[in-house]
């Protein structure tokens, strides 16, 4: 893909998050990389430039203009994009990437639009050469790199049971906030993608890989209360565990939000089961939006003092492992990060000859975990 005019774009640049992956791609990217920042409105996109102040090209294009997506993805090795909510916007984008044997990275947290995105390109993709790589954000690189570096401190060929825990501090941004109703909204139809996709891909043959829903209940070990967590991320690990041997011959995997006390656990899953009960209509799913509406995110001054802990308890045989992947603001200055590193990654490193749809432990794994250390995030074994 040599003779493509640009090494990466960034479609939705001039979004909340967008702005931050751009201004972090402005600060860290190697010296010659060809990009550009991507969005329907040319005026911003040449202000952001401006701000940015590194020569960078800018590209109009509309999501739902599937000709201008066509040439964008035709002009690039990668697309990165942050325009969501995916199921909404993302569908003509990466068919065009699909199409054109482009790279794709979003930071997708609905599980739908991932088994959309699989049934409808996948084969396009592992035809063309194209990696499409979903979740590359908080949601959801640290439960996959995390559980990838868990595995790895353990005997290979063994059965293993993994259970990670997630704790994080910050503030959500509208477009986050908004994208969890709409997810908890179309949870039906979520359900009938999932069954799509079933009829579709390729069983696991000679292992087993089961992602289990769990219970409430108390990790002494951790010194967390922890309640179920149903999201993107454990169907992004249990993906992970498909498709490489190394998860070893039967392997299971719970997703927990850890807490330190009761009373917010309670408090937790309160809110959570009041906000998707009135997700489930119109009206009210509105006007939960308009509290945080889209655009809207925490200061500078707020993102730093933003955290977060993936931590991991396994076990495989009579060895027991306790693990965490931490970093700073999660859902923004963090996943800027990932995201950015994920293109550079997919762009710049030696990586296995794949293609079609890929988590980010399958496409990248020790190459990206890597660059994430090197940015400042941390792997490490804690017993």
């Amino acid at each position: 893909m040599t003779d493509r005019a640009y090494d990466i774009v960034l479609f939705g640049a001039t979004g909340f998050t967008g702005r931050l992956t751009a201004e972090y791609l402005a600060a860290h990217a190697p010296a010659g990389l060809r990009w550009a920042l991507a969005g329907r409105d040319g005026d911003r996109l040449r202000a952001a430039r401006d701000r940015l102040g590194v020569p960078v090209d800018v590209v109009t294009a509309d999501a739902g203009d599937e000709r201008a997506l066509r040439e964008l993805a035709g002009s690039a090795r990668l697309v990165a994009t942050t325009v969501g909510p995916y199921i909404r916007y993302g569908g003509p984008l990466v068919a065009a990437c699909a199409a054109a044997g482009t790279d794709y990275v979003d930071l997708t947290g609905e599980p739908e639009f991932l088994d959309r995105v699989y049934v409808e390109h996948h084969a396009t993709a592992a035809r063309t050469g194209a990696r499409l790589v979903h979740a590359c954000g908080f949601d959801s690189i640290p439960p996959d790199l995390g559980a990838l570096f868990t595995v790895q401190q353990l005997p290979e060929g063994e059965p293993i049971r993994m259970r990670g825990y997630i704790s994080a501090g910050g503030r959500p941004s509208g477009g986050t906030f908004n994208t969890v109703l709409l997810n908890f909204g179309r949870f039906r139809a979520a359900a009938a993608a999932h069954a799509a996709r079933r009829r579709v891909e390729p069983r696991v043959t000679g292992r087993r890989v089961r992602g289990v829903s769990g219970r409430p209940h108390r990790q002494p070990a951790l010194g967390l209360y922890a309640l179920p967590m149903s999201s993107i991320d454990p169907l992004i690990v249990v993906s992970s565990a498909r498709a490489l041997d190394r998860y070893g011959p039967d392997f299971t995997y719970g997703h927990f939000i850890g807490v330190r006390n009761p009373i917010t656990a309670a408090a937790f899953a309160a809110g959570a089961g009041g906000a998707f009960a009135l997700a489930q209509l119109g009206p009210t799913r509105r006007a939960l939006g308009r509290l945080l509406p889209p655009g809207a995110g925490p200061s500078e001054e707020q993102r730093a003092r933003g955290w977060f802990r993936m931590r991991f308890v396994a076990e495989s045989g009579d060895r027991r492992v306790l693990t965490e992947m931490a970093g700073g603001d999660p859902g923004y200055g963090e996943t800027a990060k990932m995201l950015a590193e994920s293109a550079l990654c997919l762009t710049h490193d030696e990586l296995p000859a794949l293609a079609g749809q890929l988590t980010t432990a399958v496409a990248m794994g020790d190459a990206l975990r890597a660059r994430l250390e090197k940015a400042g995030m941390t792997f490490r074994v804690i017993t």
